[in-house]
Formats: C-alpha cells, structure tokens, sequence
C-alpha cells in the first residue's frame, strides 16, 4: 500500500512535497501521483494525498552542514 498525507488548510504542493518528502524538486512527481487533485492550489484539510516513492541521492551526497 502507498504511503499517504492527509492534508492540513493551507497545504500547498511545494510545502507536502518539503515536508514529506524531503525537497521541494519533488512536487512534480507529488502533482504526478496525485492527478484527481491537480487543480488545487491550496488545499483544505483532510485531503488524502498518495505520497511517490522518490530518491533523495541529491540531499545525500551534500555535506552535512547543507542537509
């Protein structure tokens, strides 16, 4: 089963895809798994929201002062 966000007033793409999953160069693979909700900017709560599997080998290989 995918993992899931349920969403809180004010979410918007770039802040879930910061928050769950790591960097905000993952909204467009979010946008990708979630097309039923394309047309939101701004979500209300309680929007259930399928979270991508994504790699985060960029966040990775920076030093650990920039992670």
């Amino acid at each position: 089963m995918p993992n899931s966000y349920r969403t809180v007033s004010g979410d918007t793409w770039d802040s879930i895809a910061f928050s769950q999953l790591g960097g905000c160069e993952h909204t467009a693979a979010l946008m990708k798994a979630n097309l039923s909700a394309i047309g939101t900017t701004i979500f209300s709560a309680g929007i259930v929201l399928t979270l991508p599997e994504v790699s985060n080998t960029a966040t990775a290989q920076l030093p650990p002062w920039r992670r």
